[in-house]
C-alpha cells in the first residue's frame, strides 16, 4: 500500500503523542482509556444483524512444547499465554454466562485434559496455573489435541455451538496419523476451530481454521495477542445449515361472550 506517494514501511505513527500524564505524573488514566477504547471496538466490530447462539461449548488448546519457552513475548511465551488466557476466561464467562469451557494442553507428542467442560471460571483458572502448564518440553501434537477435544464436543447438544480455540507456538506438529482425516471429522461434527499462532503462519493451521469457518491470526506483540484472543469472546454466527427453529404449538384460552346461557367445561 502507498500513502501520499510513500510506501507503507516508509511511514510511521506518532503513537507517543497520544500519551498524556495526569497532574500526578501517572499514565494510569491513559492506559485505562486505551483499554476501554479497545473493548468498545470489540463490541462494535459486528454491527450487522446476524443470528448468534448464546450457549457455547469451547475447548482452549494450549501448546506447551519447548517452542513456548521463547522470549519474544515477555517474560516468555508460556507465561504471557497463561496470563492472557486467564483474562480471556474471566471475560468469556462475563459475556457468556451459560456457556462451558474446557482446557487441553499438548506437549511431548501427546494431549491431556487440564480441565473438563464446565461453567466455573475459577476451576479453569486454577487449572492453567498448575506447574504442568509451565513445564515446556518436546513437540506438540495438533491432531491428538483436536481429536481429544472433538471426542468430548461431539456429545454435547446440537443447540449449542461447538468451538475449539488453539494457542499455537510451534512450527511443527508430531501426529500419529493423517491430520486431514481429523479435519474431515471436525467439519462433519460442525466444530469451529480458531487458531492463534505465536510464531509464524503455519499452512495446516490456517487451512483447518478456514475449512471449519474459524479464524486464524499471527501474533505481533503482547497487546496484539490479547486482541486476537478477545475476538473470540463474541458468539459466532449460527451456520446456515443449523439456522432453524423448532416451534412448539401452544394453545391459549379465548374470552367469548354468548347472549344465551351455555354450559361451561
Amino acid at each position: 500500500m502507498e500513502s501520499e506517494g510513500r510506501n507503507a514501511w516508509e511511514t510511521f505513527d506518532r503513537s507517543w503523542e497520544q500519551i498524556r500524564e495526569d497532574d500526578h505524573g501517572s499514565l494510569a488514566a491513559t492506559v485505562a482509556s486505551y483499554a476501554l477504547l479497545k473493548k468498545r471496538q470489540r463490541l462494535n466490530r459486528d454491527v450487522k444483524a446476524i443470528q448468534r447462539g448464546i450457549i457455547r461449548h469451547l475447548y482452549v488448546i494450549s501448546d506447551v512444547s519447548r517452542a513456548m519457552s521463547e522470549t519474544d513475548l515477555k517474560p516468555n511465551r508460556i507465561e504471557c499465554a497463561i496470563a492472557t488466557t486467564e483474562s480471556f476466561i474471566t471475560e468469556f464467562f462475563d459475556q457468556n454466562p451459560i456457556s462451558q469451557v474446557g482446557v487441553i494442553m499438548t506437549k511431548d507428542g501427546v494431549a491431556e485434559k487440564v480441565s473438563e467442560l464446565g461453567g466455573n471460571p475459577t476451576d479453569h483458572i486454577a487449572a492453567i496455573k498448575k506447574r504442568e502448564m509451565r513445564e515446556t518440553s518436546g513437540e506438540p501434537s495438533l491432531q491428538n489435541a483436536l481429536t481429544l477435544a472433538c471426542d468430548s464436543l461431539c456429545h454435547v447438544p446440537t443447540h449449542g455451538s461447538r468451538e475449539i480455540l488453539v494457542i499455537w507456538a510451534s512450527l511443527t506438529t508430531c501426529d500419529p496419523g493423517n491430520i486431514f482425516e481429523t479435519l474431515d471429522r471436525l467439519k462433519k461434527e460442525n466444530i469451529r476451530v480458531s487458531i492463534i499462532s505465536l510464531s509464524a503462519e503455519v499452512k495446516i493451521c490456517k487451512q483447518i481454521a478456514n475449512d471449519t469457518k474459524g479464524s486464524y491470526g499471527v501474533v505481533l506483540n503482547e497487546s496484539h495477542f490479547k486482541d486476537l484472543l478477545f475476538e473470540n469472546l463474541s458468539p459466532p454466527a449460527i451456520q446456515s445449515s443449523k439456522n432453524f427453529t423448532n416451534m412448539i404449538q401452544m394453545g391459549f384460552p379465548e374470552s367469548t361472550e354468548f347472549e344465551d346461557p351455555v354450559l361451561c367445561v
